[in-house]
């Protein structure tokens, strides 16, 4: 299993609006049609948010999620991975509704509070299909993202001990790997660990090359051979940090979520457009997909036959 690599697609997510692309997946049926693509692109996890049908605002509602899990599941032998940190703006009881009742293979888990700064993005548009989209942009300024250790450990007792999920530790910070350290040091984590290092988000750590390799150096010190890395990086710099990963035994992470493009000034059409591009990139590197299965046996999944959707 030493050469196989994980590639996450991370579908639609809670960030980008409408407005900047029409390729950004909105109702049920996106979600699910561009979700299989990038399944049967080479994708062996997907990272799933849902959104509200007519507006594409982000949604917690677990009707909306409903629309796209089973679908899914019938087409595809993916790893479905839910989040638990939906969006910035919402409670943790709305954050948690949907893998609550659902009981997935996996979760996302953000390890800390962070101010989650989206703002920027609202001057780079004069026209907007909603009328929620810039005030949403525009309200990040004074948005904290709240990840509390006492969320933490709600997330993890309730999802993980009382359902089974095991988690994607989004790391978007070097401390949160601390935090990390401090739930296995409690006995709430198990290994393997999947630590999901994120850069790149205003407010989080920045995407610079010798960040990646800080964010290694600590986790090879605080969990040793008990983890298994990923990275995303937001932005234009999705590909050359999956690359980097790639490159030092990582797994990788895409989709629309985190970038909207598949190169300078060219929209993705879809999630399967970038996981065949970085597909490509890895198996040139002489690296091997894992599949779905696989997937579940590096990081000791519960099966998707235990789920609740």
């Amino acid at each position: 299993m030493s050469n196989k690599i994980i590639i996450t697609c991370a579908v639609t997510g809670s960030i980008h609006t409408p407005t900047m692309s029409p390729h950004l997946p909105v109702t049920g049926a996106q979600i699910s049609s561009q979700a299989i693509a990038a399944a049967e692109a080479g994708a062996s996890i997907l990272h799933l948010h849902a959104r509200n049908p007519e507006t594409g605002r982000p949604s917690a509602l677990p009707e909306h999620f409903m629309a796209f899990l089973p679908v899914i599941k019938q087409a595809s032998d993916a790893v479905m991975n839910i989040s638990t940190g939906g969006s910035a703006t919402m409670t943790l009881d709305e954050r948690l509704a949907a893998p609550t009742q659902a009981e997935p293979e996996m979760c996302s888990l953000n390890m800390g509070s962070m101010n989650f700064a989206l703002y920027p993005l609202a001057t780079r548009y004069d026209d907007w299909k909603h009328d929620w989209e810039k005030p949403f942009l525009e309200g990040t300024d004074d948005l904290v993202f709240k990840n509390t250790p006492r969320d933490i450990a709600t997330i993890l007792k309730r999802l993980g001990q009382e359902r089974g999920a095991r988690f994607e530790f989004e790391c978007y910070d070097v401390s949160h790997l601390y935090m990390l350290r401090h739930f296995v040091d409690r006995g709430l984590v198990k290994a393997p660990y999947f630590i999901q290092f994120v850069f790149g988000v205003l407010g989080g750590i920045g995407a610079d090359p010798e960040n990646l390799q800080h964010m290694k150096r600590i986790a090879d010190k605080l969990f040793g051979d008990d983890y298994q890395f990923s990275v995303l990086a937001a932005g234009r710099s999705q590909i050359p940090f999956a690359t980097m990963a790639a490159a030092m035994g990582g797994h990788v992470r895409v989709g629309l979520e985190d970038n909207l493009y598949i190169a300078r000034g060219q929209l993705a059409k879809s999630n399967a457009d970038q996981v065949m591009l970085i597909r490509e990139i890895v198996e040139r590197m002489g690296r091997s997909l894992a599949t779905p299965e696989e997937a579940r046996d590096i990081l000791d999944l519960k099966g998707a036959h235990k789920t609740a959707f």
